[in-house]
């Protein structure tokens, strides 16, 4: 049995936050049963392009595999009348949507408490429930940039960078997963439900850890490095080779001693310009343009085969393609291959949590849903016969003409 086969979530979600989020779960053996709201055509993930056909695309598989979808239109009485059955065969009710939607929807514990006193409400909003934002859409671009993270990323001087993953997005999806685990415990133990109030903005602003805990104690003005440096580590950064770059990060002593032997230059660990990390940071200026010199007079391979024999911690500066048949990534089997209606096979990424010993945790994947795959099989898991869901599909609980 999966750790989560025990635990059902009804989902409002969408694009990439929260579905991120659940199908973490998903993969644990939750049954995340995936509201689509016909009026809108379900999830706009659906439609995100390049790798669009009808209602399915690439973006849509990478976010809702092992899920099932039922197209149902909460805001109409027969669809409210379906939802408050699955809540009250449900643990949480999951969402990612405005901060002010929640409570006009109805999906808050307030809301729901009467049918299911043990319901967690976990919301996952762009800027929460509460605050001068709350009513704001909230996107990943939009909160790198409020939350200082766009600052802090590039060359100096150069433009404001977001990170090339959409990392406040996923982040904020993991935090969810989190909360939502964590409401279903209590809730267990306890016999009452709660809210979850989580946000992107929550979740970027917090994500500042150390610069912003320097910051705020000490005054730390935090700024952009020069080839992806570490604020106050050195040498941890980016390095050009004669071929390519490469990363390399003395995070401890012992690693810098090493790397000056490799570097053909010892007596650099016993100069006291740079003999401890603190020395090291007040003359980077100094020994980042010595170590430059040096590693562009080897490729990257040849720098890196020494390297890994000293065990510094270093790498190339993969491209996706590399990062994806690296063989520790085939070994550790992060790539999942599930058959698909429309792409035939679609290899994507599985989750990276894992619960049991080393190679156990292997569940076969299933594609993601159809919109409204299993809007039958889940209503007749309710108990409802085939005239008490045409009546439903008659007082528009599943959208004009379903």
């Amino acid at each position: 049995m999966r750790p989560l086969a025990d635990v059902r979530i009804v989902s409002l979600e969408q694009y990439g936050a929260g579905p991120f989020g659940s199908m973490h779960l998903a993969e644990l053996g939750a049954d995340v049963i995936k509201i689509e709201d016909p009026s809108t055509g379900g999830d706009v993930g659906r439609y995100v392009p390049p790798y669009a056909d009808g209602r399915d695309s690439l973006f849509f598989e990478s976010f809702n595999k092992n899920k099932s979808s039922v197209t149902l239109d909460i805001r109409t009485p027969a669809g409210r009348e379906v939802f408050h059955d699955l809540v009250r065969t449900a643990d949480a009710v999951y969402s990612n949507l405005r901060g002010d939607v929640p409570a006009k929807l109805g999906i808050r514990y307030a809301d729901l408490a009467q049918v299911n006193p043990k319901i967690v409400c976990c919301s996952l909003t762009g800027f929460g429930m509460t605050g001068p934002r709350s009513a704001e859409p909230g996107y990943d671009y939009v909160l790198q940039g409020l939350a200082g993270w766009m600052s802090l990323t590039g060359e100096p001087g150069g433009a404001p960078q977001k990170t090339g993953l959409s990392l406040v997005d996923y982040s904020g999806g993991f935090v969810a997963a989190i909360a939502l685990l964590a409401g279903i415990h209590a809730a267990r133990r306890d016999g009452v439900g709660t809210d979850c109030d989580l946000s992107l903005y929550d979740t970027a602003v917090s994500l500042l850890t150390y610069p912003g805990t320097w910051h705020l104690t000490e005054g730390f003005q935090p700024v952009r490095t020069q080839h992806s440096a570490h604020p106050s580590l050195v040498p941890f950064q980016v390095f050009e080779a004669a071929d390519g770059w490469l990363v390399v990060a003395a995070a401890k002593e012992k690693f810098w001693r090493r790397l000056t032997v490799v570097l053909g230059r010892p007596e650099l660990a016993d100069d006291p310009r740079f003999a401890t990390f603190a020395e090291r940071d007040r003359n980077r200026d100094v020994l980042v343009p010595l170590l430059a010199g040096i590693l562009r007079g080897r490729t990257v391979a040849e720098w890196l085969a020494p390297m890994y024999a000293a065990a510094i911690p270093c790498a190339p500066i993969n491209d996706v393609a590399a990062a994806l048949s690296d063989p520790h990534a085939v070994e550790r089997e992060l790539v999942a291959h599930t058959a698909h209606r429309r792409f035939g096979t679609v290899s994507s990424l599985r989750s990276p949590v894992r619960v049991g010993p080393p190679g156990a945790d292997t569940a076969p994947l299933r594609a993601a849903p159809e919109m409204g795959e299993h809007t039958g099989s889940v209503l007749r898991g309710l108990g409802y016969d085939d005239e008490r869901i045409a009546g439903l599909r008659a007082a528009g609980a599943f959208g004009e003409g379903e």
